[in-house]
């Protein structure tokens, strides 16, 4: 439809199942192995971390899962999002190219992270829990989880890393509005914190440390469960509500993406827009080239090893088959909190292995001026994490600007930078400084990953 700008969906087209891609994946993942054994984790293993429910969603091979009508009543707040046509970037950048996004910082915390906060918070409380402990980096997630946590009658604690507590004071007050206390990572109210404490007194945290914090609190509180933010199956599998409204918005935009873009950090965001389009590419409907984009200071699905690891710094998690830096390597503090991970999605990780989405990485000089460029033509000043992703978009339209193509471009914004804006003020002053591993720091963090 020539000249419309937002494609929006009535509550009723919101959908109903989430969409798990493992059935239709070639070959099935990799399983998590425990770390004492050797042998796949069983229902037993995740039970002090997890409830019955989202165990059996992180194992399950349906290819679609009902979401609770109680689930579907939190996500009216603000789905089913908006899908843009973002005309006005397109003409800054001089390219023939048609560039879609679809929007999750209309959500009550402004990200997408809340598509899996409220059912994990529903499926705890179902179950019983009263307390749910979480680290965050950014402080999306952990605004998330603590409004999700409000909406069922949860107490919740968040593991913060110590980098994004100082930079973004503002997403602890958020976090504590909503009711969560809230900890800088690492702490001294856990064994893994004091440890990391003892070794590096101005340790600037990882999210692999406040995983090892919340893991620790919550496997030690029978009342308590443990909430994660991304790289597991299920914690992908609710956001694909992304992907299942973005196709039926390019069906009333009568368009179709030639090249999907999404940023990884550890994943969730990237498999919400992606697999139900994978999905599509799969059955031979559609045929889009799938890019994932990560910070060059922490490139774990381009310059990762692919090899099972411990998803958390103190090793208390089971083994993942994943693209990992090591367990023990602690990323720069980049502005991008939300990317800081040491590892990736072990699905993801697969459907990367099997040639089905290929990766860059990209500088945060690079990132935000495709954010300032993208604010000044759009109107939203987008999270950092969401400008890796732009700025593959902006390479991708300027390269369709050079050979005239026509290509489709897609990408997720999912989430607005309102409580970021001290990162943009590093870049405009011009003190934002690129950061990139070494081939020695790779080889150092490459020691840490088990031999298995």
């Amino acid at each position: 439809m020539a000249g419309r700008t937002k494609f929006i969906l009535d509550e009723a087209d919101m959908p109903t199942a989430w969409y798990n891609v493992v059935p239709d994946l070639p070959e099935p993942p990799p399983p998590p192995l425990h770390p004492g054994t050797g042998e796949p984790v069983g229902p037993d293993d995740l039970a002090p971390l997890f409830p019955q429910a989202l165990i059996a969603q992180e194992v399950s091979t349906e290819r679609y899962i009902p979401i609770p009508d109680e689930v579907q009543e939190v996500y009216r707040l603000w789905r089913p999002s908006p899908l843009f046509r973002a005309h006005r970037l397109e003409k800054a950048l001089g390219t023939p190219a048609r560039i879609y996004y679809k929007y999750e910082g209309v959500s009550p915390v402004g990200s997408h992270k809340p598509n899996t906060a409220v059912p994990q918070a529903f499926y705890n409380a179902q179950e019983g829990v009263r307390l749910l402990t979480t680290e965050t980096g950014a402080g999306q997630w952990g605004s998330a989880i603590a409004f999700a946590c409000a909406q069922f009658g949860l107490e919740c604690e968040v593991w913060q890393v110590r980098a994004s507590y100082d930079q973004k004071p503002y997403r602890k007050i958020m976090m504590e509005t909503f009711g969560a206390t809230v900890h800088p990572s690492p702490s001294d109210l856990t064994e893994a914190g004091r440890a990391i404490l003892a070794a590096h007194p101005d340790s600037t945290g990882s999210l692999g440390i406040a995983i090892s914090e919340a893991v620790e609190k919550a496997a030690a509180n029978p009342d308590a469960r443990y909430a994660l933010g991304s790289v597991l199956n299920h914690v992908l599998l609710h956001q694909t509500v992304i992907g299942e409204e973005a196709i039926k918005q390019f069906e009333m935009a009568g368009d179709s993406p030639d090249v999907i873009v999404g940023c990884t950090g550890g994943g969730s965001n990237f498999g919400g827009l992606v697999f139900p389009f994978l999905r599509e590419k799969l059955a031979g409907r559609i045929s889009p080239t799938i890019r994932a984009v990560e910070p060059a200071a922490c490139p774990s699905l381009t310059r990762g090893k692919y090899a099972y690891d411990f998803g958390d710094t103190a090793g208390l998690t089971p083994l993942l088959k994943m693209h990992t830096l090591g367990h023990d390597f602690i990323p720069d503090p980049i502005h991008a909190g939300g990317l800081r991970y040491h590892g990736m999605s072990p699905l993801l990780s697969h459907i990367v292995e099997l040639g089905l989405v290929d990766a860059v990485a990209i500088g945060q000089n690079e990132c935000f001026a495709a954010g300032v460029r993208f604010a000044r033509s759009e109107g939203i000043i987008p999270a950092p994490e969401p400008t890796h992703a732009l700025a593959e978009c902006v390479r991708e339209a300027l390269r369709c600007k050079e050979t005239g193509e026509e290509k489709v471009i897609l990408t997720a914004l999912c989430g607005h930078a309102h409580l970021d804006l001290p990162a943009y003020a590093s870049y405009l002053a011009g003190d934002m400084v690129d950061r990139e591993l070494t081939d020695e720091d790779l080889v150092a963090a490459f020691d840490t990953i088990p031999t298995r």
